[in-house]
């Protein structure tokens, strides 16, 4: 573990294109999945997607059981309990290729994500053998209990009660939970309650526990075919043995599991968003408008371009991470009797990372289903074209596991936690970066000086508002909301630069033409969002000859030499149009 980089690292220091994890470092394992996931997908799931969104009864459990037989829901579980075993670039694949399959994703992720995970890094011995060879055949579909009507981004205040009974037997639950998914169908439930009121505790729940109930299914936006329930309590008993991890630490349980959610859920937004591309290239080239296919129009090619550059931009970010978090947990001991502890303290170094990469992912998702609507005109709006279902189905991404505004918040509360407790220079990146500039930055001149840039401006304005706000810097949402994204460019600059220079060296420049095209148009396009969210920052700090002392600084910071963005999201387009779909 000493040896693998800290989490938030990369904005102090520069990484080198060997040294982070691209999809283009497949194996054959890698490559296994992939093919496997996209043949299952392409005869199994995607054929039958108006009927599971029509809620066909026993359709989704029997796509379950189907992917359980190709070993598709065992991916995360040890080969002692009927899984695979396989590593976290495998469970990164399958999530993010089954990203695009809409509502069987939704029961897919409930399942073998947040459904499974917590047993299999916090469940004792005879709870694993007793859940997780059902979970990998799907005998067994699993679910997750955490949000409340009254408790969302704040679980902690969650109202759900466990009281031991008087023979000291069972916990006896008693409260609601909302909007959980797989709810109509789970057999087996992680529930999160407090024991005597106060004790934040998990525990796996039977589907069939007598005075466990569920309400209606929820008629939603998008993901029609995802069962979706309120979960109700009423005096169930669970037996001490299902009290999972410990009495009380149902938090580390529970934000933990959530890491690793969001980590998921990012690269299930990357897998939407390549579909919805490949729809709309496709749709381009095959659309004429005066007597002109509209691909070869100026605005569709920018569209096209950008779709494509940011979509590079969240894949390599997926699995740069996904690297990071195969790299802790393979070099854990969690054998022992605090492998809970040991798994929990190895995801959390990454929690920064998870968060990052889901706000962006599912932002770029946004994006890119809603051009890919524009791009379609009117037939967009039509369920006939699968991109109307991704435009419906994308708008949750941004508020599970998670919303983005919490997301937002926690990026730099954790930087600045992590600086207090001595695990993260920040504080001397800050002071050393003043110096630099002290003595004058020059014009940034090409990619690398341009990231360096973006991480310049995040310390720049860190340290300008800690130095207003003290302490109460934390409860200045808006200010760490900017920062976040200051956080979030530049860790998808750098991403996306490292991987297009690692296939540089590894297959020739021309070879790599197409990935340094997008990672450049990426780098230069955050560029300028960089600039109006350290301003906005600045000008909340300052008045008058301050601020027009710290604009100054700001702007020495954001010297470059330009280029020709247009003429590049020409020949970006260029690639995608002849392709037909994402190209790298």
């Amino acid at each position: 573990m000493s040896n693998l980089p800290k989490g938030g690292s990369f904005l102090l220091e520069a990484a080198t294109p060997q040294s982070i994890f691209t999809p283009e470092d497949f194996a054959e394992e890698h490559r296994m999945i992939e093919s496997t996931m996209v043949r299952f997908l392409a005869e199994k799931v995607f054929p039958r997607l108006e009927e599971v969104d029509a809620k066909k009864d026993g359709l989704m459990r029997e796509l379950l059981v189907e992917a359980g037989e190709l070993g598709i829901l065992g991916a995360d579980i040890p080969e002692q309990y009927g899984g695979a075993e396989l590593d976290e670039i495998c469970s990164t694949i399958i999530a993010e290729k089954v990203g695009a399959a809409g509502s069987f994703a939704i029961a897919h992720g409930g399942h073998t994500g947040i459904g499974n995970l917590p047993i299999v890094f916090f469940g004792n011995e005879l709870q694993k053998e007793a859940y997780l060879p059902s979970i990998v055949t799907a005998e067994k579909i699993a679910a997750y209990a955490l949000t409340e009507p009254g408790s969302g981004s704040d679980a902690l205040s969650a109202k759900t009660k466990a009281v031991l009974s008087a023979d000291g037997k069972h916990y006896v639950l008693n409260g609601a939970k909302t909007f959980i998914s797989n709810a109509g169908m789970a057999d087996i439930f992680i529930v999160y309650a407090k024991i005597d009121g106060d004790k934040f505790s998990a525990f796996i729940v039977d589907g069939d526990s007598e005075g466990l109930s569920t309400g209606a299914e929820e008629r939603k936006m998008g993901l029609k075919g995802s069962s979706t329930r309120s979960v109700y309590f009423d005096d169930v008993k669970v037996p001490v043995e299902n009290l999972l991890f410990e009495a009380g630490k149902g938090h580390v349980v529970a934000f933990n599991i959530l890491n690793i959610g969001r980590h998921k859920v990012a690269a299930n937004a990357v897998g939407a968003s390549k579909l919805a591309l490949d729809q709309s290239a496709n749709y381009a080239n095959e659309r004429k408008q005066f007597k002109v296919p509209i691909a070869q129009f100026g605005l569709i090619k920018e569209k096209l371009a950008e779709m494509a550059a940011r979509i590079y931009a969240a894949e390599s970010m997926i699995y740069r991470t996904g690297g990071l978090l195969n790299d802790m947990l393979h070099s854990l001991d969690r054998s022992g009797p605090d492998g809970g502890r040991v798994t929990a303290k190895g995801i959390e170094e990454y929690a920064l990372e998870c968060s990052l990469e889901k706000v962006f992912a599912s932002e770029v998702e946004a994006f890119a289903v809603d051009e890919g609507v524009q791009i379609h005109g009117g037939y967009g709006f039509i369920a006939e074209y699968p991109v109307e279902r991704l435009y419906r189905d994308a708008r949750i991404r941004r508020i599970f596991e998670g919303t983005n505004e919490i997301n937002r918040n926690l990026i730099p509360t954790t930087l600045m936690r992590r600086a207090a407790k001595g695990d993260l220079p920040l504080l001397e990146a800050v002071a050393e970066l003043r110096a630099r500039m002290g003595s004058g930055i020059p014009v940034r001149e090409n990619a690398d000086d341009l990231i360096q840039a973006a991480k310049d401006v995040f310390l720049f304005a860190l340290g300008a508002a800690r130095e207003k706000h003290g302490e109460d810097l934390l409860k200045q949402q808006e200010i760490l909301s900017r920062l976040a994204d200051l956080a979030i460019w530049a860790y998808g600059m750098e991403s996306s630069w490292l991987r297009a220079q690692k296939a540089a060296a590894n297959n020739g420049h021309n070879g790599a033409k197409h990935k340094s095209n997008m990672a450049r148009l990426f780098i230069y396009d955050s560029l300028e969002q960089i600039a109006r969210a350290a301003r906005e920052i600045l000008m909340s700090l300052a008045v008058g000859s301050e601020w027009v002392e710290l604009q100054a600084q700001l702007t020495s910071l954001l010297q470059y030499t330009p280029i020709n963005l247009i003429s590049l999201r020409r020949e970006i387009a260029a690639e995608v149009s002849a392709a037909g779909k994402y190209i790298v």
